[in-house]
């Protein structure tokens, strides 16, 4: 048994990885700062976070606190010297990144180095684990775009989280601290409130409203299913061979915008579709993402295709009441 501290641990994702390291024994401190990134009065869900740890509360060790606070950061872990750190914790979504882009260079950068700074002083963390991002390759170039890929990231975003990735790399040279870095995308799933496409998706398609497919609803993802991205987060980061690497955690398959609506209009018949040819010129063209050598190294094998993922959320949201009522 691990104890694993999550920075950013209360988060969409974070809860997720919670549950399953509880599920294997292991002991959770979520360092978690509670702040809300998308004005709560657009959130359909309001207890979303007592309904992502709904049964497993009160088995986990929640510390309050900004990674961007070093010192309270420090005192927390060395107060719960955790065996593994996993770094959630950072402005989540590319488009605030560009509006907020002073926000996103503290969050995502300077609260990394702040976890960083920590470790170089302590020697009882066996894993530093990186959360970066599938933006920081830009266009992609080949596809499925493989961990060596280029390096062009085209927003904020992709550019802060790639300097998270290259400090890590440098610390780690220079401190010795053992490290990994994963690059997740398109992550969906029930309890996201950060309105991400799917979310607005998912959620128009419940309670009938219409559905931009901006671009012709051409842009390509690489869906991943929060479960899957969450057991891929935790295999890396307890497998000797993540150690030093970065690994590609998607599902490993692209889906167009217009292909989600189309596997929403099979359980929404009559669901209002509306093609829109402007597209954003900035966002970068994207598709799937190689994962060969997280499945080789680390065992990392995602079981929920964009069509399951899809049915598991709506069967999740049908029993919440805000939704009922529409349906």
């Amino acid at each position: 048994m691990s104890k694993v501290l999550i920075t950013g641990g209360a988060g969409f994702i974070g809860s997720y990885v919670c549950r399953k390291l509880l599920e294997m024994d292991h002991e959770v401190v979520v360092y978690d700062a509670f702040v809300h990134y998308i004005s709560p009065l657009k959130s359909i869900l309001k207890e979303y976070t007592e309904l992502r740890f709904q049964g497993i509360a009160d088995q986990i060790d929640f510390r309050r606190g900004d990674t961007r606070d070093k010192a309270h950061l420090r005192r927390v872990i060395l107060e719960t010297r955790p065996d593994r750190i996993l770094h959630l914790a950072a402005l989540p979504i590319a488009d605030l990144s560009n509006r907020h882009s002073e926000e996103a260079l503290t969050s995502i950068l300077e609260g990394a180095v702040n976890v960083l700074e920590v470790l170089r002083d302590v020697d009882f963390v066996k894993r530093f684990v990186y959360i970066s991002s599938s933006m920081i390759y830009g266009d992609f170039e080949e596809i499925p775009a493989p961990e060596d890929h280029p390096k062009h990231p085209k927003d904020i975003y992709g550019g802060t989280k790639y300097a998270g990735e290259v400090m890590t790399e440098t610390y780690s040279r220079r401190y010795g601290i053992p490290y990994s870095i994963i690059r997740p995308s398109a992550v969906y799933g029930p309890y996201d409130v950060n309105r991400r496409v799917s979310q607005i998706f998912v959620e128009n398609a419940l309670l009938g409203k219409q559905i931009m497919l901006y671009g012709g609803g051409h842009q390509t993802l690489d869906f991943t299913y929060v479960e899957d991205a969450a057991e891929g987060m935790i295999k890396v980061m307890f497998h000797e061979k993540g150690d030093g690497k970065a690994f590609n955690i998607t599902y490993g398959r692209g889906y167009t915008l217009r292909e989600l609506a189309e596997i929403l209009k099979t359980h929404f018949a009559d669901l209002d579709v509306k093609i829109v040819e402007e597209e954003d010129v900035f966002r970068p063209k994207r598709g799937a993402l190689s994962i060969d050598k997280a499945k080789s190294l680390v065992g990392y094998d995602p079981q929920v295709s964009l069509e399951e993922g899809i049915k598991r959320y709506l069967e999740v949201y049908r029993d919440l009441e805000v939704f009922k009522n529409h349906l």
